[in-house]
């Protein structure tokens, strides 16, 4: 009989097998090392998944729905070890990543949810000013372990006791906010969050798409889940302030001449959009119906 895992890693990924080969290349040597399985959840159409997860001997499995979310469900379901780390499809992990995310689980067994650094790497640069973050996503926290209110899911480990706990991850969320609601419920079930300042990850943008046109269009999709979410949490601002941020991206690539600058300005607008969308859906909410009409008359 096979030995129980040490831990579990769970990527969901659709759709990019070279990205793919780039995480499992980094990622297995670890694992085998430490005793850790490998599961590849696919939610995709592209055969070539398959080809690469067998090639670097990760085990392989079909998500029964669309998204991140509920391909980290399937993950955590079928997983058997009962730490289990989620990273995402693009990601490169340095030697000692997982034996960092490991030890600093086992030295806080109060603690059931941890996370490390996100590094960002455009592997075909962008110029920036440097006054804003890069355009993909990222995790700083400091050089030391602490407790946090949310990492992210690239690079984060959730111990079983705390998802039976809490539950699955909402489905319902795509995009901005799929991880971070989890979170929240987690927290208010008197869970704490850990940061490990060594368990630290890159989060990669390929040649090819670390152009500004690829950039802003998934940074534009981004900003329309964001607001979405926020809607949900009932934080959103109103359209005029989402409005004068876009304007103040707008301002930055001028005045600043940075390229950054049409990423964020693409996320914002991505906002806009659906702020837009969410006062025209009001306007027909508050029309008056059938019923609040005056009848005809006579001869009308």
């Amino acid at each position: 009989m096979a030995s129980q895992p040490t831990a579990s890693i769970v990527i969901p990924t659709r759709d990019r097998p070279e990205y793919l080969g780039v995480t499992l290349a980094s990622v297995m040597p670890q694992a085998r090392t430490a005793d850790v399985e490998v599961l590849v959840v696919d939610d995709g159409v592209d055969a070539e998944t398959a080809r690469v997860a067998q090639l670097h001997g990760a085990r392989l499995l079909r998500a029964p729905a669309s998204g991140a979310n509920a391909a980290r469900n399937a993950g955590l379901t079928a997983a058997a070890g009962d730490l289990i780390v989620l990273i995402d499809d693009d990601v490169e992990a340095p030697p000692g990543w997982l034996a960092a995310m490991l030890r600093g689980a086992a030295q806080t067994p109060d603690r059931d949810v941890f996370g490390g650094p996100i590094r960002a790497r455009l592997e075909g640069g962008l110029r920036s000013c440097g006054r804003e973050q890069p355009p993909i996503t990222t995790l700083d926290r400091g050089p030391e372990d602490r407790d946090v209110d949310v990492v992210w899911g690239a690079n984060m480990a959730v111990r079983r006791r705390a998802w039976e706990l809490v539950g699955p991850f909402d489905e319902t969320i795509v995009g901005r906010g799929e991880e971070e609601d989890w979170q929240w419920r987690y927290a208010a079930r008197g869970g704490h969050v850990r940061y490990l300042a060594a368990a630290g990850l890159d989060h990669r943008r390929s040649r090819a798409d670390s152009t500004i046109w690829r950039l802003s269009l998934a940074a534009y999709g981004l900003g329309r889940t964001a607001r979405r979410y926020d809607v949900r949490r009932g934080r959103a601002p109103r359209l005029a302030a989402e409005l004068r941020t876009l304007a103040g991206c707008v301002w930055h690539i001028g005045r600043r001449r940075c390229l950054n600058g049409v990423v964020l300005t693409a996320h914002s607008a991505g906002r806009v959009r659906e702020a837009v969308a969410d006062r025209a859906r009001e306007a027909v909410r508050f029309l008056p119906g059938p019923s609040s009409r005056s009848a005809p008359g006579p001869g009308s």
